[in-house]
Order: C-alpha cells, then structure tokens, then sequence
C-alpha cells in the first residue's frame, strides 16, 4: 500500500488544510486529505489520510470524538473563539460558578444543536464563515447530535470572568464552541472557548500523534509514521468468505446474501468481508437480498 494514516497533533494556528500541504510537502505523496477538520486556534488530533489510504477515510465519517476545552465565561467572541471580537457581558464571581455548571450540564443534555455562523457549514454552496465575514445575514439549520459525557475539572476565577476546564465525548456534528456559547447566554454571563484541543477520533488517540514540525526527522530518521488505515473498519461486523465468494466479489459477481455462511445483517448495514486467510476483500452490504459492494479491496 502507498502512504497510510498519519496521525497529526495540529499546533494552533494551522489550518487543517495546512496540515495536508506539509504532509503532501514531506512524503512526496500527492493525494492528501484529513478527517474532521479542527479550527484553526484548535489543537490535536488530526488524522491525515496519504495514498491509497483515502479509501478508508469514508469511514471515519461517523466517529465519536473527545476534546479538551478552556472556555472563559464574563465575556462574548462573535466567532465563539479567542480569535474573534470579543465582547464583555457581565463578570461572574465565585458565587457564580453553580450556575455556570448547572447552564454547561443543561447544554450537554441537549440534542439539537445550531452551528455557528463562523463554520465550515455551507448555505447554498458557500461557507458560513465566507458569509459572516461579508456581513450576509443568514440561518443555520439544527444538528442532531449526543454529547455522551461533560466532566467539568476546574473552575478558577479570574480578571476576566470564571474559566472552566472541561472535557467532552460527543458525536460527530457536535461545536464543542457552541457548547461554551450556548451555556454561556444561558447563565447570561456570555461565554467563549479559550483553548480547544481534540483528544480522541474514533480508535484514534492524540498520544499517538506527532506535531507537523517532528514529521520530517521522524522519515528521516526510518520511523513508521503510518498508521494501518484498515484500522478504521474494525468498529464493523466481519464475514469470512469462501475462496468461491471471495472470487466471486473481485470480480464483481452477484452474490445472493443468504449464500453467505452467517450473514444475516440488515440491509444497509456495511460489513468488512475478509478471505478464509484474514485478508481484506472489500467492505460489502445487502440490498434486497443481494450482496452488494461497498468498496473493494482486492
């Protein structure tokens, strides 16, 4: 396989499409594209998909995350992030931090959320943050979304208002700032997030990852930087399929489902689909009572 999965920890500053350029600058490898993009004050997780690896990168789309935020409560960003405008609203006290937990636990509760308008959504082909910036006015539609978990591990009162460390596992779709922005016009002492950093992707982890800046020592020094982008097809059901079968999905014969030893999934339902020696053939599905191909591998 040409390239592989190269998990980034994104330093603040970068965008993630910058990320992709070093990698494309650094491996030679031209068709580079990352998972989950992070803002550009963010900092974590970022994986980065090189070669034959943008196969796989399809399924990560539906992976749960986990971050790390600072969010500072007293005050207002019209961005909902420490590089926007920021406003001041009205000065919480120590007194005022039950409440500041009470509206970050309600939001957390919630299971519609709005983008905001500095986003990456697109209204009508354009990017939100495209329209903001221009001044347009426009609506954003609600997400469905899950916040699985909000761990709230200090509370400091300061010049500027009450910062609160949290940490958050979530859906995909979830605006860990929308989170701050919205828990902050609840407690009606206006919130913003002052550091963001994305901690977990799916199987990923930021511990495993290497800033853009160690990328090229670690190739030049011989060190693996890729990760197995098989990786991301193992939260899915497996089929093991005769020699028969396996000849038969490569060269793209029709298979009808129940001719597959102990496939009885839903339609719609992907499945990883390996030969009797373990190796990947492609990632398949039933449709009407036929196997169908996802992709293949072979």
């Amino acid at each position: 396989m040409n390239g592989g999965i190269i998990l980034l920890d994104k330093p603040s500053g970068m965008t993630s499409f910058d990320c992709d350029k070093t990698v494309r600058r650094v491996t030679g490898i031209k068709k580079v594209g990352h998972s989950g993009t992070l803002d550009p004050f963010a900092t974590g997780l970022l994986p980065v998909f090189a070669g034959d690896a943008l196969k796989f990168m399809r399924y990560t789309d539906d992976y749960d995350k986990a971050y790390y935020c600072r969010a500072m409560f007293g005050k207002t960003s019209d961005t909902g992030d420490k590089d926007g405008v920021i406003t001041d609203v009205s000065r919480p006290d120590r007194e005022d931090t039950d409440k500041i937990k009470s509206a970050l636990y309600e939001v957390a509760s919630r299971k519609e959320q709005i983008p905001p308008k500095y986003s990456a959504k697109k209204i009508y082909g354009v990017k939100a943050y495209d329209l903001a910036r221009q001044g347009v006015e426009f609506t954003l539609k609600p997400n469905r979304i899950e916040i699985y978990s909000l761990d709230i591990s200090d509370m400091t009162v300061c010049d500027d208002g009450v910062a609160v460390s949290f940490t958050v596992h979530c859906s995909k779709g979830t605006y860990i700032r929308t989170i701050c922005t919205d828990a902050g016009e609840l407690s009606g002492f206006g919130a913003y997030a002052l550091e963001l950093r994305r901690l977990k992707c799916g199987p990923f982890d930021v511990e495993n990852a290497i800033t853009p800046a160690e990328l090229e020592d670690a190739l030049r020094s011989g060190r693996n930087i890729f990760a197995d982008p098989v990786v991301t097809l193992d939260s899915m059901p497996v089929t093991v399929l005769s020699d028969k079968h396996a000849d038969d999905i490569r060269c793209g014969r029709k298979i009808p489902a129940k001719a597959l030893d102990g496939f009885d999934h839903k339609d719609g339902v992907l499945c990883k689909a390996v030969s009797s020696s373990g190796a990947l053939i492609a990632v398949i599905y039933q449709d009407n009572g036929i196997i169908r191909i996802d992709r293949g591998f072979a």
